[in-house]
């Protein structure tokens, strides 16, 4: 039992045993909090946490029996241990029927009472692991596996590969939909953590005050609504990773714990004095500008280059179409597992209208578009017919060319003509923009400038 996690509370009236109880218990590795009276034991336990809290039965006031029932109404978690002098079979099925985890009876020998600790614990650990791995369970069919055709994603598995047995953390970036939560599961996967939790939290999900307490934890009535001890995602990680996505929207005010967390490994859950020592291996993903964040003071310069040890990006899908048929052949086969379906295939001309699809809401997108098609198509192949309408022609002109209002503006028509060449050209050499300006018959810095004026970066 580690002693910077595990805490007890002793609660006896007799002085002699809660100071043999203490001296035994730390010896054991725990850090002991003794109170000679069960009213004063729920006045600490209304401050403070505990893992476990030792208890004798027959007290004046409140019995044992009793504040095992005040903890369960409070919903302060901790693992109860009942003793007594007067130990019978009833009164220890009565105990357990309350809520203790276990019952001693006194005399007890040394070996027994950290015996019985030992196996409170390891049922503790557990439970949390059958939690992780329900947790791993629900994520399992989300993360999928890596799709890598395209030379840029076959230079990320690499990178992955060099990444994942070091502690450093990695920030991922990437445009929505890219996959960056799939990148940080697979550098879990691969590291010496994989055996513990993965935990994953949008930051852009949460109002400051609920973050905090998401991420570090809260102690019952630390404020409104906190009706019981909850561990934080942090805990929650121990000994694994944790993911912050969209970590550029963790407001200023958070960042600077944030940082502290990252620096010290230990955390304070909120409303609480005492710190947690934490093993947690920290991920960042963002889609947004954090170097532009960090100029603008919108973003702790120090936190940013704590997180940003290792970084990864991912580029769009539209910039690494050799990726699209092997998604396409994935999603098939994985929607078809998952709905019971037998979906053979996609027809030439889907296929054509699928890989020459914009994806500006990428992998993402792109998932969607197969599940939706697969729900909708009678066959045993997708069709044109099943695809959104904005898919079904792909020989035809951009929408920008001939819109509903049939503008027939020749710059407007130039422009968008020159941003489809210009995407077709960057497809063909894998985004390769040297070979792709070679194609165009343009200069190098000519199709720098035109790629961030139509936004192809």
């Amino acid at each position: 039992m580690s002693p910077t996690s595990q805490r007890i509370l002793i609660v006896d009236d007799e002085p002699n045993m809660l100071h043999m109880l203490g001296a035994l218990l730390q010896k054991e590795g725990l850090e002991p909090v003794c109170a000679s009276s069960a009213q004063e034991a729920l006045r600490i336990l209304e401050l403070e946490s505990f893992d476990f809290v030792l208890s004798d039965v027959r007290m004046p006031g409140m019995d044992g029996i009793q504040l095992v029932e005040n903890l369960r109404a409070r919903s302060i978690d901790a693992i109860v241990i009942l003793m007594s002098a007067y130990g019978n079979v009833d009164l220890a099925l009565e105990a357990i029927r309350k809520g203790a985890y276990d019952y001693i009876a006194k005399p007890f020998k040394a070996d027994e009472v950290a015996l019985t600790l030992r196996k409170a614990s390891e049922r503790e650990r557990l439970r949390r692991e059958v939690i992780r791995l329900k947790r791993r369970l629900r994520h399992a069919e989300a993360s999928g596996r890596i799709v890598a055709e395209s030379p840029a994603m076959k230079s990320i598995l690499e990178t992955i590969d060099q990444t994942a047995r070091f502690e450093s953390s990695v920030l991922i970036t990437g445009e929505s939909g890219t996959g960056k939560e799939l990148i940080a599961r697979e550098i879990h996967r691969r590291s010496g953590r994989s055996d513990g939790a993965f935990v994953a939290i949008n930051c852009a999900a949460l109002p400051e005050g609920l973050l905090e307490s998401e991420l570090f934890g809260h102690a019952r009535g630390a404020f409104t609504g906190a009706v019981a001890d909850k561990a934080g995602l942090f805990e929650e990680a121990d000994g694994g990773s944790l993911l912050l996505d969209e970590i550029g929207a963790v407001p200023p005010s958070a960042q600077s714990k944030l940082l502290r967390a990252l620096d010290s490994s230990r955390i304070r859950r909120v409303g609480e004095n005492q710190e947690r020592s934490v093993s947690v291996r920290i991920l960042a993903a963002t889609n947004e500008d954090l170097d532009a964040q960090k100029q603008n003071g919108l973003f702790r310069e120090d936190l940013y280059y704590r997180l940003s040890v290792m970084r990864i990006h991912i580029p769009p899908l539209r910039a690494r179409r050799e990726d699209i048929a092997p998604l396409l052949e994935h999603f098939v086969g994985r929607f078809n597992e998952k709905m019971k379906l037998k979906v053979k295939g996609i027809s030439r001309e889907a296929q054509d209208a699928l890989l020459n699809a914009p994806w500006k809401g990428n992998v993402r997108e792109l998932q969607n578009v197969i599940e939706r098609a697969m729900i909708l198509c009678a066959g045993a192949e997708i069709t044109l017919d099943c695809l959104p309408h904005d898919l079904r022609r792909p020989g035809a002109p951009p929408a920008s060319l001939l819109d509903e209002d049939d503008n027939l503006s020749l710059k407007k028509a130039s422009r968008s003509l020159e941003k489809t060449l210009i995407s077709k050209a960057l497809n063909r050499t894998g985004g390769n923009r040297s070979q792709a300006a070679e194609l165009l018959e343009i200069s190098y810095p000519s199709l720098l400038q035109k790629i961030k004026d139509y936004g192809l970066i």
